[in-house]
């Protein structure tokens, strides 16, 4: 990545330094916190939990699991990919509004972090992570989601 597509990620970046600008390390060692890091630790590493056979993000309940069970059906699947999904737009639900550019590439780098995570956690299992990487859609849709693939 170019430090150009850095400074249209991350515009503030641009403005330190009275309009001299500031690199990415330097802006977050000026503008972030340990809790916000900690935070984004869960984000960029997520956690999982097991429930019957299902793989879902950590916080699922067991409840959620059998409300979706009930609403398709049975169909895992679709359970899965339910319960799994995040919209990329809902990270920070308080901030300014996000550009697409800057939702496709969370999109995508989540998306490489939760194959390798699956994959790590669960050897056993093959999973598909799903994230529609195109341009033009509603900022809503770009969303992350995951289910197992099975027999």
């Amino acid at each position: 990545m170019q430090d150009s597509e850095l400074n249209d990620l991350i515009p503030e970046m641009q403005a330190w330094n009275n309009g001299a600008g500031i690199d990415p390390k330097g802006w977050i060692s000026g503008s972030g916190s340990y809790e916000l890091a900690i935070g984004y630790s869960l984000i960029f590493w997520p956690r999982f939990v097991l429930i019957d056979d299902y793989v879902l993000r950590h916080g699922a309940t067991e409840e959620s699991l059998r409300e979706w069970d009930r609403a398709t059906a049975g169909d895992h699947r679709s359970i899965e990919a339910v319960i799994n999904h995040v919209h990329m737009a809902d990270i920070h639900m308080n901030a300014s509004e996000p550009t697409e550019a800057q939702l496709r590439y969370l999109g995508r780098i989540l998306k490489q972090i939760h194959e390798v995570k699956l994959k790590a956690d669960f050897p056993d299992r093959t999973f598909v992570v799903s994230f529609p990487d195109e341009p033009g859609l509603d900022l809503l849709h770009y969303e992350l989601t995951f289910w197992q693939v099975r027999d």
